[in-house]
């Protein structure tokens, strides 16, 4: 998930115990994601739609 992530701009803007705070560097959305090894398909596609990118599955 990071590495796609970060493939479309986005950084770690900080790092919690079970989440990590995402910025995209295009447009400033922010978005949190956690720190699972596995993360449910729905919660991907919110996640990339609130920070604006293409959506993984498509």
């Amino acid at each position: 998930m990071m590495q796609y992530l970060r493939r479309y701009g986005c950084f770690v803007k900080r790092e919690g115990s079970r989440h990590t705070l995402v910025q995209n560097a295009n447009n400033g959305m922010r978005e949190t994601v956690p720190r699972h090894i596995e993360i449910d398909n729905t919660l991907v596609k919110k996640i990339c739609r609130r920070l604006k990118i293409p959506d993984p599955f498509k």
